[in-house]
């Protein structure tokens, strides 16, 4: 398993956390997905390296920004 953290830009308040770990929860591979709202980083936990594109895809659906891995 591998974790990336990533920044995340909008993010205020736990229906935030919500929201962005619901998208991310769907994409193939993602096996856990940590929100830090305080911090505006998301942990993602996957099989493989997580594919940027389509983290920031899944984080632009939940109405938010990947501002890039940290």
């Amino acid at each position: 398993m591998i974790t990336q953290s990533y920044a995340v830009e909008g993010m205020t308040c736990d229906h935030c956390a919500i929201a962005v770990t619901r998208e991310l929860g769907t994409v193939p591979g993602i096996s856990d997905v940590a929100v830090d709202v305080a911090a505006g980083t998301v942990d993602v936990t996957a099989v493989q390296s997580p594919d940027d594109d389509v983290i920031a895809a899944a984080v632009a659906e939940a109405g938010y920004t990947l501002t890039g891995r940290r």
